[in-house]
């Protein structure tokens, strides 16, 4: 059976209408309850055991730690080494047997550890939600498991509270709340009593509260109407856990590759098969001996290492990534970054501070900006206006730093730039008196006593300030307040206002001795400072972020809650949004057709009051256009949704929830965009590796099938012994090709256009693998039939042409470093990857040595060669030295530089 869960639709009898849309009486009359008395504790009880508790449901699965355990064992290169295996066992070649098995379980067990974390958003979406709620029952206000309220329940809200259910408003006191984990909205929201329109978007539902928000300012009573997965914060739950894993694009090309490698060794297998069988007959002893070879043959083709090699190299790439602040949740992403084509970026927190900032001052008809280091500028006035924004003010400073509202912690640092500091302040300017700020009243006045005088500081939105005004503060002197400036004051909290600043006024009065009563009477006939006006600003890396990311060819776009006239001055200061850019809301978005959306996508740069559904819906028409690999970075629950449909989602490590952690494939620890960069650079590095590994494997791989295949069927002694090929995949598939895994990036890496993900992980390498498979074909296949024609001796031949097949594999290994440069053009970058240089020359050296160490020589049949032997051995293996045919297909030169 499933887990019950609350829908408070059953109680209305399946009503369609919205909660926020109706009349609060009707509301109350459809739940079953009154504000008065709230629900009796044997109707609550009744309506937990029907609807379940107040929680976030989980998808319950059995038998998860054997399905991690198969899953490792579907890719198509492991299946491929476990007949591998098994055929090597039947063989005989219990060594080959057991060092595959070795590598597949080894593959398994580090899939299964980077995995097994990889289902946890749930659990993290559960710590979230309130621990208690304050609720009335039979008349009484009692204190309950948030797990325990129903719909219908009167709970009592308060400033610091986590909301434990959504809710519709009854009474509301001041109420302002920190929506952001859930909209993405900035600043706090102010509530309000009000019915709304059916059609008006969660962000704007403002006489609504939501699970899981916080309670800023104020207070107030509300009926809950949607508990546990009804929620918006449910809904999120749901969508996170409907959305399914997807591979990343290496999962994906790795899958097409080994696809593509296993029809050609089948391929190889039934030609040597067919031809083996023409040359010996069709007798069944001999078709036995036939097929055997054949899969022999193949089994020796196949790339045991790849698998491991891959691991190796995403492990490592990751230990770096880490190192610079940038944490891999899962392996194969650590390479998707490395392809990103489109940034889905969650501006507030991501490309913004996360926090309001005084950007502007206007006072004495001046306009004074602001900046980290302080004022660009100076005025008389200035020190008045900022002592009304620091005492008019309600944060408190601790030992966690400032906590208050965000414009009033703005205003705090704003006036601290200036050097005043509010404990002080608080002390020459002590409060007697406050009129509180309300939404109605829009502003907020308090009383000071100064030395024998009683004066009111009043901030508020700036004309409701102006309309109380009578005069104003000139050169820091009272004068009549002009028409003219008036208008002038207007103009200027227009274009601040204009500059998506939140613009907040500050006024004054000095108050008679005598006064006592502080009524709204006191807020007449004041004295006009000037304007602070507040934005949450961009990070300043990330701008730099941007241009770098711009350059690489990737595109920025803008995500967020916040409204679209704020996030278009956030873009077009960041560089996101440019002339011809289109910028959507949410409700634009939910106009547009899927097709109409599908041709306009690449062309928007910003989306503003989007929900989590938007975000969801923008990653995946990315996705449709199949030319895109689409990151999406965030911090709030929220964003958990789109960052795992993403290919790849980046959580912010501060200020990120546990939910976008736990939904996301990489964790910025420092929260720092511009680690984004370093990321991506990051990611193009470890897919560059993987693809020297793999061109350096399929150029050198398969040419030892093509020549023991020719010389079995021409019936030539073997060219090489099983034994001899051992050492050459141990020498060079080992540490030479590993070191491949810690190559230093190239220095252009951040120049160049992310790749076509269209293209398979071996796009562009085919003309090499085809020019250093043939070199080593040829090579192979003529300096046996020299050596054992003019020697008449296979010993000699066959150690003349092991050698050289390994020196040519060492040689032809320093050509795969690079897709733009030989290494006779990369001149003391050859040598940066000191582990590379050192395994290939200790390759060289004991290949070399073999023929003397008497120990060594026996057990890979090899015997000492002539100076005659060994010119024309060495001289063959360093044609892999010149295997760059395709960079003078592309008109470069072998020798210097461009």
């Amino acid at each position: 059976m499933g887990r019950k869960t609350q829908k408070s639709e059953e109680i209305l009898g399946n009503n369609q209408e919205p909660w926020h849309s109706i009349d609060i009486d009707v509301v109350l009359h459809r739940l079953g309850t009154n504000e008065k008395k709230g629900l009796t504790e044997s109707e609550a009880e009744r309506r937990l055991e029907k609807y379940g508790p107040n929680a976030l449901a989980e998808e319950k699965e059995r038998f998860k730690v054997l399905k991690l355990i198969i899953d490792q064992f579907k890719d198509y290169f492991i299946i491929m080494l476990l007949i591998a295996t098994v055929i090597s066992f039947f063989l005989g070649e219990i060594v080959d047997a057991i060092t595959i098995a070795i590598i597949v379980i080894l593959c398994a067990v580090i899939g299964i550890i980077q995995n097994y974390r990889a289902e946890k958003a749930l659990e993290a979406l559960k710590k979230l939600t309130a621990s208690t709620a304050r609720v009335l029952r039979d008349g009484k206000e009692i204190t309950i498991p948030s797990e325990e309220v129903v719909p219908g329940d009167i709970i009592f809200l308060e400033a610091g509270d986590r909301v434990s259910a959504d809710a519709r408003l009854i009474m509301n006191a001041s109420l302002r709340l920190d929506e952001a984990p859930l909209t993405g909205e900035s600043t706090p929201v102010e509530k309000k009593l009000s019915t709304l329109d059916i059609n008006t978007p969660v962000a704007d539902r403002k006489n609504s509260v939501f699970m899981g928000t916080h309670i800023v300012f104020g207070r107030g009573l509300a009926v809950v109407t949607e508990t546990g997965m009804s929620t918006e914060f449910g809904k999120i739950a749901g969508a996170v856990q409907a959305i399914k894993q997807e591979k990343t694009p290496l999962e994906v090309k790795l899958d097409s590759f080994a696809k593509k490698v296993g029809l050609v060794i089948i391929g190889v297998c039934v030609v040597i098969f067919i031809l083996d069988t023409i040359e010996f007959g069709t007798a069944p002893k001999v078709l036995v001996r036939s097929f055997m070879t054949a899969v022999a043959l193949a089994v020796s083709a196949v790339p045991e290492g790849l698998p491991a090699l891959v691991i190796i190299t995403l492990a490592l790439g990751a230990r770096e990534l880490a190192k610079r602040n940038s944490l891999i949740r899962r392996l194969a992403s650590a390479e998707t970054l490395g392809s990103t084509t489109f940034i889905c970026a969650d501006k507030t927190g991501t490309l913004t501070k996360g926090k309001m900032t005084v950007r502007k001052v206007y006072t004495n008809f001046k306009m004074i900006n602001v900046t980290e280091r302080g004022f660009e500028g100076k005025d008389s006035n200035l020190e008045t206006l900022l002592r009304i924004g620091v005492l008019c003010n309600n944060v408190v400073v601790g030992d966690k730093g400032v906590t208050g509202d965000p414009t009033e912690v703005a205003l705090f640092h704003s006036a601290n730039k200036f050097g005043m500091k509010k404990d002080e302040l608080e002390k020459k300017f002590p409060r007697i008196g406050e009129i509180p700020f309300s939404s109605e009243r829009k502003r907020m006045t308090t009383i000071h006593k100064v030395k024998n005088k009683k004066i009111a500081y009043v901030k508020g939105a700036p004309e409701i300030i102006l309309d109380r005004c009578t005069h104003v503060l000139k050169n820091n002197r009272v004068k009549k307040l002009t028409e003219e400036e008036r208008r002038n004051i207007l103009r200027a909290n227009e274009k601040m206002a204009q500059d998506a600043l939140r613009v907040l006024g500050m006024a004054y009065r000095e108050l008679p001795r005598t006064e006592k009563e502080f009524t709204e009477n006191i807020e007449k006939r004041l004295i006009f400072v000037g304007l602070q006006g507040m934005i949450d600003p961009p990070r300043p890396e990330a701008i730099k972020a941007v241009k770098i990311t711009r350059k690489a060819g990737i595109k920025n776009v803008m995500i967020t809650g916040d409204h679209k006239l704020t996030a278009m001055a956030i873009a077009r200061e960041m560089d996101i949004y440019r002339k011809g850019d289109m910028a959507l809301t949410g409700e634009e978005l939910d106009k547009l057709s899927d097709e109409e959306f599908y041709e306009t996508v690449e062309k928007v740069t910003v989306y503003a009051r989007v929900s989590p559904m938007h975000k969801l819906r923008i990653v995946e028409t990315l996705q449709k256009k199949g030319e895109h690999i689409v990151a999406m970075t965030g911090d709030g629950v929220n964003d958990a949704p789109a960052l795992k449909k993403a290919d790849i989602g980046v959580a912010m490590g501060i200020t990120g929830t546990d939910v976008s952690k736990e939904a996301s494939d990489m964790v910025l620890v420092d929260d720092n965009y511009a680690t984004m960069v370093t990321a991506l650079e990051g990611g193009r590095h470890i897919y560059d590796n993987i693809r020297k590994y793999i061109r350096f494997l399929m150029s050198c791989n398969f040419d030892e099938l093509v020549v023991i295949g020719t010389f079995a069927i021409l019936g030539y002694p073997l060219p090489y012994l099983p034994v001899q090929l051992l050492w050459i995949n141990l020498i060079t598939d080992g540490p030479p090709a590993m070191a491949l895994a810690v190559d230093p990036a190239e220095k252009e890496i951040m120049k160049r256009k992310p790749r076509d993900p269209k293209k398979g992980i071996f796009h562009g390498m085919l003309a090499f693998m085809l020019v250093s498979f043939v070199c080593q074909s040829l090579g192979s296949l003529t300096l046996f039939s020299v050596g054992y024609h003019l020697y008449n001796d296979a010993d000699v031949a066959r150690t003349m042409n092991f050698i050289q097949s390994a020196l040519f594999e060492l040689f032809v290994i320093w050509n795969c470093r690079s897709e733009t440069r030989s290494v006779w053009r990369m001149g003391k970058d050859a040598f940066r990857n000191k582990f590379f240089v050192l395994a290939v020359l200790s390759g060289i050296a004991l290949t070399i040595g073999l023929p003397y160490i008497p120990v060594l020589a026996g057990a890979f049949h090899v015997v000492p060669l002539t100076l005659t032997q060994w010119a024309m051995t060495i001289g063959i293996a360093s044609i892999g030295l010149f295997v760059v045919l395709p960079e003078l297909w592309m008109g470069r030169k072998i020798f210097g530089h461009q």
